[in-house]
């Protein structure tokens, strides 16, 4: 019966991952001003590690959520779970948002915006390593 319930949990929080990365790229796209699927059809690469790193960020704050310590020693309830994980993942996209300004507002010499959009790899490369490392911060409070 186990089985059951835990292929069940698998395929919920599977969805779920699907859906807040999806919508991570959605909010993220709105402080970056240029179309992601519009990007991506170009070959921007720069784009492309973007999105790579919030995914891997959304993953790893899911998983430190979905990890996290709970108050009893029971089984958490599903429930629960998927609203801590929901909290967990607004709480990182805000992050993963200022951080990116931040780092605009830090970096004066070039226009980020600017230099994603022409596709400079390495300004994808940045941003997306600031992504993953924002959610590996986050996970570790989580945790």
């Amino acid at each position: 019966m186990d089985f059951y319930k835990d292929v069940l949990e698998i395929a919920i929080y599977s969805c779920l991952g699907v859906i807040l990365m999806v919508a991570a790229n959605f909010l993220v796209d709105l402080i970056i001003p240029c179309s992601f699927p519009e990007e991506i059809k170009k070959g921007n690469t720069a784009i492309g590690f973007v999105s790579a790193g919030i995914n891997i960020g959304v993953g790893i704050l899911l998983r430190a959520a979905i990890y996290s310590p709970t108050e009893s020693e029971h089984d958490s309830d599903l429930l629960v779970g998927l609203g801590s994980s929901i909290l967990y993942f607004i709480v990182g996209i805000v992050f993963f948002m200022l951080g990116y300004l931040a780092i605009k507002l830090i970096n004066r010499k070039y226009e980020l915006n600017e230099e994603i959009g022409k596709g400079n790899t390495a300004a994808g490369i940045m941003v997306s390593g600031i992504f993953i490392g924002i959610a590996v911060l986050i996970s570790g409070v989580i945790m």
